[in-house]
């Protein structure tokens, strides 16, 4: 079973807003669940657009 994250949860990793996140999602920039009014991002997907962003 995947481990999932809340926004929030995500924006304390990155010392940012939760609101970033939420545009990150609506740019479709960080792939995330709906679930209700919340959304969920997958640790896999969370990696992911980490690895996407790492400079050299």
């Amino acid at each position: 079973m995947p481990k999932y994250y809340t926004c929030e949860e995500v924006a304390e990793i990155f010392g940012i807003k939760t609101l970033t996140v939420w545009d990150w999602i609506r740019r479709k920039k960080l792939p995330a669940i709906k679930i209700g009014r919340d959304y969920r991002i997958t640790e896999t997907d969370l990696k992911n657009f980490e690895d996407e962003r790492r400079t050299v």
